[in-house]
């Protein structure tokens, strides 16, 4: 670099300071300032020597995850200086002590907590990024700002992820659609979480991504006229009632449109309520739901309200302590509108979620429900004795699980999420009241304990002190901790069988002349589809794991084909592709390798979809789509068993695909089905179902495809016969 270069970078970097401590959300006395000054300091000399792959100075990475950290999630001081330093322990000589010595032990705790986990060498059998996730959400239980200036370390790094190869983007964007937003989300960080889906989506799902924000682009002149055709007669008519208030239209992001597509099974253009307009009151903290319900039938008066679709988060806030009044409306041209009413309280929480929420607690006596997630999260990581990729799913379901609320006989009302059975209600109340749960009754009536709630349900829990918990009652629970505490419970029984077992497996390994070794028992582990050493050890000690099938492992291990079994679980096998066969193919990797796969039953990909690879232990290589529901399970659990993977001459092998129909029912509609596909298309119908009620028909029609071009214009030849309302392909198994 010149002289000038570099002088004008300093620059840059002293701009980027000042404008940190602009935007800092919480004030900044002398004396923040100069600890922030220091800990600056620090990061730009123990980052002066290195660079970013795009080529800028590192030390703007760190500055970037601090303004994130004081303006969008709004922490304070120590934080900010925890954040510009959140790199230095990793990636030079400064060690935690020192930072400890500089600055302070709980700074120094932070940054600790903030460093990367030194990296392993994969092992096929567990999941090393899961462990790690584990190991990360730990630091809860020292200090909740870790986890939140990891997620503001997390997105600069998507945001700024252009230079990275595309393998790498997709796996990080994965992670980051798998954990980060989810954990964003139950920190009240909407406006983080939003950005972190969309960035994911674009490099997860590109294509997808860049055609709905095409899209949104394209009618953007169109929403902003009909948001403001909305939002004149509001300002008008709160006005008339000497509100204080701002009115805010606001568009859906890229991934909660395709989130919306998908469930609802729609196009772009099908996708009606694409925007949200908010309005937002001042207050005295007395009067809010006064206001808001005020502000509610005001809105009523003007625009007719979906009564299903009334959302009460003012008296009943979410556990992350959302408050506000969510309602739909029908706009002008029959569009409905999401109309969201919230005071600036309320507003600054939905925005800076965490802090904000501290902000405001002063006086406070009763514990916030976000308080109480975090105490019950902490619990699960210091008592799960789990596997780390059954742990990390488990953790991620409390995440974004939407919530409901139920009462106790006393009329006291708790929060689980949906999806909840009796069960885990009896072990939110308390984990002695779960374990001794004998009955439950659900509005004065006995249900089974898998029974699942409903939203307004009264809860009553039958108890006993002889009451034990089994095996079965993990298939009665969805929540992590009502897991967590039935596995506790069963742990010393298991703990005991499991001694056993180990005892048992050597003793009769010895009479087959096999020593027990740690490589043996992962062989056995593999050998008998199990998950950890403890599963066998389990098997052994209750009897499921028999003297003839030892025999078997025995025999099988000194016979080639054990070999290759393992061989097959582990590494990519290479299989010659006769020159004669024109079939279509995958090719893995960056030299398009011909492997031997099958296609996932789960996702079931036809040429010309965008697809990957997965090494599974038991099957060799399973290939997916892109954009399969399991997708981003695999990418984050077993990232070093994605493989890349493309089709290739996709133009003779024949494949089976199903198509969902809806629409009107009419004459001969039958008949001109099965010539448009027949006749025009030159397409075999393997089969084909219909059914007509009240003039609305259904169907379903398997049809043998030779690709991907050949079926996307015959859904379009469907899509225009007369009558046809929509046409779907079904993912799954044909």
């Amino acid at each position: 670099m010149t002289q000038e270069q570099i002088e004008k970078e300093n620059k840059e970097i002293a701009r980027e300071y000042k404008e940190l401590l602009s935007i800092s959300y919480q004030t900044l006395n002398e004396e923040d300032k100069k600890l922030i000054r220091k800990a600056f300091d620090v990061a730009v000399e123990a980052h002066k020597d290195q660079r970013r792959k795009s080529g800028e100075a590192y030390i703007f990475h760190p500055i970037a995850v601090a303004k994130i950290v004081a303006g969008e999630i709004g922490l304070g001081p120590t934080s900010i200086a925890a954040a510009l330093m959140h790199d230095v322990v990793e990636d030079t000589d400064i060690t935690v002590e020192d930072i400890e010595r500089m600055f302070n032990p709980r700074i120094a705790k932070i940054v600790e907590g903030l460093t990367k986990i030194s990296r392993m060498e994969p092992d096929p059998d567990i999941s090393l990024q899961a462990e790690n996730y584990r190991k990360m959400l730990l630091t809860l239980n020292d200090d909740v700002r870790v986890i939140l200036i990891k997620i503001a370390d997390r997105l600069h790094n998507m945001q700024t992820m252009e230079s990275m190869v595309p393998h790498k983007q997709a796996k990080i964007a994965s992670e980051t659609l798998y954990i980060y937003a989810p954990l964003a989300h139950r920190l009240g960080l909407f406006n983080i979480k939003t950005k972190l889906e969309d960035l994911g989506l674009k490099y997860t799902e590109p294509e997808v991504y860049n055609d709905i924000l095409s899209k949104t682009k394209e009618s953007h002149e169109e929403q902003t006229a009909y948001i403001k055709s909305i939002t004149s007669v509001l300002n008008e008519a709160l006005e008339k009632e000497d509100l204080a208030f701002t009115i805010k239209g606001r568009p859906k992001s890229v991934y909660s449109i395709r989130r919306k597509m998908k469930a609802q099974v729609v196009s772009f253009d099908q996708v009606y309520d694409k925007f949200a307009i908010r309005i937002i009151y001042k207050s005295a903290p007395a009067d809010e739901k006064f206001v808001a319900w005020k502000i509610y039938s005001i809105v009523t008066d003007h625009y007719r309200p979906s009564p299903s679709r009334l959302r009460d988060w003012i008296s009943s806030p979410k556990s992350t302590g959302y408050e506000a009044l969510h309602i739909t409306v029908m706009g002008p041209k029959g569009r409905w509108v999401e109309v969201q009413i919230r005071s600036e309280r309320m507003d600054e929480i939905a925005e800076k979620g965490y802090a904000a929420h501290y902000k405001y607690k002063q006086g406070v006596t009763e514990e916030n429900s976000l308080d109480k997630w975090l105490n019950l999260l902490k619990e699960a990581l210091e008592n799960s004795e789990a596997n780390a990729v059954d742990f990390v799913e488990d953790f991620k379901l409390n995440l974004y699980a939407k919530e409901i609320y139920i009462f106790t006989p006393k009329g006291e009302i708790k929060s689980l999420p949906k999806g909840a059975t009796a069960l885990d209600f009896a072990f939110s109340i308390h984990t002695d009241i779960g374990i001794k749960t004998r009955g439950t009754k659900v509005n004065g009536k006995l249900v089974p304990l898998n029974y699942e709630l409903n939203s307004g349900d009264q809860v009553e829990i039958i108890t006993s002190t002889n009451q034990k918990p089994s095996i079965h009652w993990l298939e009665f629970v969805t929540t992590a901790r009502a897991k967590n505490k039935i596995k506790n419970a069963l742990n010393e029984d298991v703990k005991q069988l499991s001694d056993e077992g180990r005892e048992i497996l050597a003793r009769k390994l010895k009479h087959l002349k096999i020593n027990i070794d740690e490589k043996i028992i992962n062989e056995l582990v593999t050998y008998f589809k199990l998950k950890t050493s403890q599963d066998l050890f389990y098997k052994v000690g209750t009897g499921k794991i028999e003297n003839h099938l030892l025999k078997e492992f025995a025999s099988y291990k000194n016979s080639n084909a054990f070999l290759n079994f393992f061989k097959k679980s582990i590494r990519k096998e290479s299989v010659e592709i006769k020159s004669d066969n024109k079939l279509d193919l995958i090719v893995f990797g960056k030299d398009d390798e011909k492997l031997d796969y099958k296609l996932a039953n789960c996702c079931n990909p036809i040429p010309g979809d965008q697809v990957f690879g997965f090494v599974t232990i038991n099957e060799g290589i399973k290939v997916h789509k892109i954009d399969c529901p399991n997708a981003l399970s695999m990418r984050l659990n077993y990232a070093y068993r994605i493989l890349q993977a493309k089709w290739i001459d996709s133009s003779a092998q024949e494949f089976n695909a199903s198509l969902m129909i809806k629409g009107i029912d009419g004459l001969g509609l039958t008949n001109e089905l099965t010539r448009v596909i027949s006749n025009q298309m030159n397409v075999n119908i393997q089969s084909i179902s219909l059914s007509s009620n009240a003039g609305i028909f259904t169907g379903q029609i398997t049809v043998i495809v030779p690709n991907k071009n050949v079926l996307n214009k015959l859904i379009e030849n469907i899509q225009n016969i007369d009558g046809v309302e929509k046409i779907t392909r079904i993912t799954g198994s044909i």
